[in-house]
């Protein structure tokens, strides 16, 4: 029954951060595609709610459940497709913690010009083209991620039989 419950709490976990991270990204997207600093506010004020509240549980939740099921099952951490994740999931954290922070930004700025009957400033633009290139790393490693969940795959990294 343990298996089953870790199990779940992992797969939800992982659905929430793909689930999550592609939600995000398309309201916002959309939002910016508006060039109305009001709207684009409005929706990164949610956005930055939403990965506080389910990104961030999720990433913090994923390594605990991912370790428990393996200690659970009795594969290595050092198992080709489980090392090959956690070096995924840290070059996630590597690009989503920068996003999160522009997010912030974005907002504030957007926030600003609204305020003040601007439209979006300079800053915004460039934060909003290097958020949208980080997150291709980042939600292509959580992919990839759930890919090797699935598949389990035999990686051998020394070639030791």
């Amino acid at each position: 029954m343990l298996y089953f419950v870790l199990k779940y709490m992992h797969v939800v976990g992982a659905a929430i951060l793909l689930g999550t991270g592609a939600g995000i990204a398309f309201f916002m997207l959309l939002a910016h595609r508006t060039g109305n600093a009001a709207t684009v506010a409005a929706v990164a004020r949610i956005v930055v709610i939403a990965d506080f509240l389910f990104t961030a549980t999720a990433v913090v939740a994923q390594p605990i459940t991912g370790v428990a099921l393996a200690w659970h099952v009795g594969y290595s951490l050092w198992e080709g497709w489980i090392a090959l994740s956690i070096v995924l999931y840290i070059v996630t954290g590597l690009f989503w913690l920068p996003v999160v922070w522009m997010q912030m930004e974005m907002r504030d700025r957007a926030s600003a010009a609204a305020q003040a009957g601007q439209p979006l400033p300079h800053r915004y633009h460039q934060l909003f083209r290097l958020w949208f290139l980080f997150g291709f790393p980042a939600f292509g490693a959580v992919a990839a991620i759930l890919w090797l969940m699935i598949t389990r795959p035999v990686i051998d990294w020394f070639g030791a039989s």
